[in-house]
């Protein structure tokens, strides 16, 4: 592949799913394209380039997308997320939302779908506490492969190990084969759409509970600060922002900010809170994915 070839490459990636990939990076392009090349009767990526390029809104250019996007996930990543999510988020939006009873959940990378079950698992074991309420999940990512996987819950032995206590493995899955599926009360909490976050999310409507993680890290800084933003547009003054490990808002935005001692959590900050005017509307590139 040439420099041209590859710069091309990089061009396309970033304007369809805000992935920046570095210029050495080119044995990761070479790695996860060239079983996509293969699939369409070519052996190097000269010839897929060359595809694109005649075919820039084509079918392959989303599945080169899809190809490059990492999906890396398991259940209960990281723990501490779903701890906040368990012992503050919750009962504070269940305090506050006593006269409406609804809150809405919104898994904005949801990959092949162990985040938004674990979110399912743990509202399923609060039991009495959401009595009369109706919890909504959305769970959202730009690849249609991970989606489809996600919404059969059908996971294997390796994944299930990951992360997932025994006791809910037990609970909530039924042992097919050498995998295991999710059961269909779990799933029907959950409902999956496929959505670019450069594009407008303002449809989806308000959530109050926003889980954006590990998705940022691939974003360069204007692309963190825009969906960012956009974001706190989509929760109400009192609700909440769990992003990854590696993630935060400072230094990007000002309309949302730490919860102190929370590591990870944030909520909007309605006295910096840009109005939409300020920031125009999705950034320009978004509007050719």
């Amino acid at each position: 592949m040439t420099p041209q070839d590859f710069d091309y490459l990089r061009k396309l990636l970033r304007e369809r799913s805000g992935l920046v990939l570095s210029a050495e990076k080119q044995y990761l392009a070479e790695s996860r394209l060239l079983p996509v090349a293969r699939r369409h009767g070519m052996s190097t990526l000269v010839g897929l380039v060359g595809m694109l390029k005649a075919g820039p809104s084509s079918p392959l250019a989303a599945e080169v997308v899809e190809a490059m996007t990492t999906n890396e996930t398991f259940f209960f990543r990281d723990k501490v997320p779903f701890d906040h999510f368990r012992d503050t988020v919750m009962p504070a939006l269940i305090a506050a939302r006593a006269r409406e009873k609804r809150i809405r959940i919104w898994c904005a990378a949801a990959s092949t779908g162990q985040e938004p079950y674990s979110l399912a698992m743990t509202l399923k074991a609060m039991g009495s506490a959401l009595a009369g309420y109706r919890v909504d999940i959305l769970a959202t990512d730009l690849s249609s492969s991970v989606l489809t996987r996600a919404k059969d819950g059908i996971y294997s032995q390796f994944e299930v190990q990951r992360g997932l206590p025994i006791q809910m493995l037990v609970k909530h899955f039924a042992q097919i084969g050498e995998h295991w599926q999710i059961a269909p009360e779990i799933r029907a909490m959950v409902q999956f759409r496929s959505l670019n976050l450069l594009n407008d999310f303002t449809p989806l409507g308000i959530f109050d509970v926003v889980f954006c993680r590990n998705v940022l890290i691939y974003f360069d800084q204007p692309t963190k600060t825009d969906v960012l933003n956009r974001l706190a547009h989509r929760m109400p003054d009192d609700g909440y922002l769990l992003l990854g490990a590696a993630e935060t808002v400072v230094g990007l935005t000002d309309s949302l900010k730490p919860v102190m001692e929370k590591r990870g959590l944030y909520a909007p900050n309605p006295a910096r809170r840009m109005a939409p005017a300020e920031f125009g509307n999705v950034l320009t590139f978004a509007a050719k994915a």
